[in-house]
């Protein structure tokens, strides 16, 4: 169907503001509202994930403004046009907080936008990352197994002054505390709370059926430990991860052990 000259204007005039809207990636309420706005930067390399999570909390609430940018860069740039951002939330995806680049970046924002809150949104629930966006700077930290709902649930928390972790860090750390076990402690920053027990008895040379028996765990869900932990440390058998994780960790060998290192 071949259209007028005049309806032909019309189209190109719509289609190049259609354009220029998603240029910017700013996804704004549906309707106004008459409650306290709050302006919500998300920081997020991969477009796609950061303009659905953007729609997503907008759906959900109509006083939440969200603004969606690959780098904080872009805010730089256009700050001087936009209103004072609530709240950061920094998207790392399966990077860790161990590495210098990730915790620098989580320490400048919180530094430059203070009193802003970072929230840091990652794909893990380590303790020991967790532990480490903390001390960063961050105030929340969100895995990506939770629902949306949580999610904004922990924005605001962050804006009303809280501090968000996940349930699962705070279980872990009431597990330790319990039963007073430190084996965790000296490989939070690489494992689960779980995958640091099963290493500590691998370190000791135990079989998987003793390890399930000590830990209450099924053999086939201590080989499922097992196999993270020679990934994570890349190595090829039971042996080799003794052998690393002595070198990882040597201040962590019992004084036996040591003694028998250094002979």
């Amino acid at each position: 169907m071949i259209l007028k000259a005049s309806n032909g204007k019309q189209i190109a005039r719509d289609t190049t503001h259609s354009l220029a809207s998603e240029h910017f990636e700013t996804v704004n309420p549906p309707e106004p509202s008459t409650q306290q706005e709050h302006l919500l930067v998300i920081i997020d390399g991969r477009a796609l994930d950061r303009q659905c999570l953007a729609k997503s909390i907008v759906a959900q609430k109509s006083d939440m403004r969200v603004l969606a940018l690959g780098s904080i860069e872009e805010w730089r740039q256009q700050h001087s046009q936009r209103p004072r951002l609530s709240a950061i939330l920094l998207n790392i995806g399966s990077r860790k907080i161990s590495e210098h680049t990730v915790a620098e970046e989580i320490r400048r924002l919180s530094s430059e936008f203070d009193p802003a809150p970072v929230i840091v949104l990652a794909d893990t629930d380590e303790l020991g990352q967790i532990m480490k966006a903390l001390e960063c700077g961050a105030k929340g930290y969100i895995p990506s197994s939770v629902n949306i709902d949580v999610c904004i649930e922990a924005v605001y928390l962050a804006l009303a002054g809280g501090i968000f972790v996940p349930a699962s860090s705070v279980f872990a750390v009431r597990q330790l505390l319990e039963t007073g076990n430190a084996v965790a402690r000296p490989f939070a920053s690489m494992f689960t709370a779980r995958q640091a027990e099963v290493a500590e008895a691998l370190r000791r040379g135990k079989a998987n059926k003793i390890i399930a028996y000590e830990l209450n765990l099924r053999e086939s869900t201590v080989k499922v430990h097992v196999r993270n932990i020679m990934k994570k440390i890349k190595a090829t058998n039971r042996t080799e991860v003794a052998y690393k994780i002595n070198d990882l960790f040597p201040d962590h060998l019992p004084a036996d052990d040591a003694n028998r290192r250094h002979r």
